[in-house]
């Protein structure tokens, strides 16, 4: 059958599915008996002068928009991970839209592949793989952030311990920082400010931030805070020390980035040339490479020296890879 004729059925397919599904939604928050309860109790306790709502002061994550997705979601294992990996990288999808995008890949995955002619396994394997394209994305998107704040971090705890010594408080201080710094770290700042403005007790909002930025010099200062609550003591000086120390960790960090630049290269390097020296081989003589996807044996090749090259690029990674 023609990879197209198959490709453009499964495009039509997905979207056909998702405007059934949309239809669907858009019906159960506004047409179904469910939304038009919730709407009468809504209309009651606005029209009762009385009656006040109880809202939450804190910010409630859910998997998916559609309540029936999201209680099928919070079911499967490993979906809190995913949530807060969104969560960490800073991305203002949900959960159900990242498992979407991830089937998606996964498809689009085992279709290009089929059509290469690979075995079941191997169409099963890759098509993995590239269901697992977001996640890696999302990763990847969580470590520049959090590089990112740890690089603005010294600023923002010596804006704060500035501003304590000209006499403000310290939420103050943190809406200081929220306003004034870059919308990275001046964001999160800001969400610790408002939860404490609008009533959550100040470890939790800590805490909180702990959570959201997995970063080792954020949590420093968090227990450094939580601590110095407890106990008491000069918190502008402690801000100055630890900012003084994250500076002295991240010029330790780029010496150790310069020294093992060497190694890094040598894994780009090894990586690649087995597929450079394959294209010119393609180049200088066409179909010179041919037995190694149509005979087993070259297939069997084919998959031993992807997995050697994977192992050597995980153990370069774990030798150049000095943690600080």
């Amino acid at each position: 059958m023609d990879l197209r004729l198959i490709l453009f059925g499964a495009l039509v397919f997905g979207a056909v599915g998702l405007l059934v599904w949309g239809v669907f939604t858009g019906w159960n928050k506004t047409r179904s008996p469910e939304a038009e309860r919730v709407a009468r109790r809504l209309r009651a306790a606005i029209g009762d002068s009385g009656t006040e709502l109880a809202v939450s002061i804190t910010k409630e994550r859910t998997y998916s928009r559609d309540p029936a997705l999201n209680r099928l979601l919070a079911g499967v294992p490993g979906i809190a991970k995913l949530d807060r990996l969104l969560l960490q990288a800073g991305r203002g999808m949900t959960t159900a839209q990242l498992c979407a995008l991830m089937g998606g890949c996964a498809l689009v995955g085992f279709i290009v592949f089929s059509s290469m002619g690979l075995p079941w396994v191997g169409r099963l394997v890759l098509a993995g793989l590239c269901g697992w394209l977001p996640v890696l994305e999302a990763m990847r998107a969580r470590r520049l952030r959090i590089t990112t704040i740890e690089r603005l971090l010294p600023e923002a705890l010596d804006m704060m311990s500035r501003a304590m010594r000209a006499g403000h408080a310290f939420p103050t201080a943190l809406k200081m920082v929220g306003e004034e710094m870059h919308d990275v770290v001046g964001a999160e700042f800001r969400s610790v400010f408002d939860e404490v403005n609008f009533g959550v007790a100040m470890p939790d909002a800590l805490m909180n931030l702990a959570t959201r930025v997995p970063s080792t010099d954020l949590r420093y200062f968090v227990i450094a805070v939580l601590i110095q609550r407890e106990t008491g003591g000069n918190l502008t000086d402690l801000l100055t020390s630890i900012s003084a120390i994250i500076r002295d960790r991240l010029k330790l960090l780029g010496q150790v980035r310069v020294m093992s630049a060497e190694g890094r290269m040598s894994a780009w390097v090894l990586g690649l040339l087995p597929f450079a020296v394959g294209g010119l081989a393609t180049l200088a003589n066409p179909g010179s490479l041919d037995p190694l996807f149509t005979d087993p044996l070259g297939r069997k090749m084919l998959y031993g020296a992807a997995g050697m090259m994977l192992l050597g690029v995980f153990a370069i990674r774990k030798i150049t890879h000095i943690r600080v």
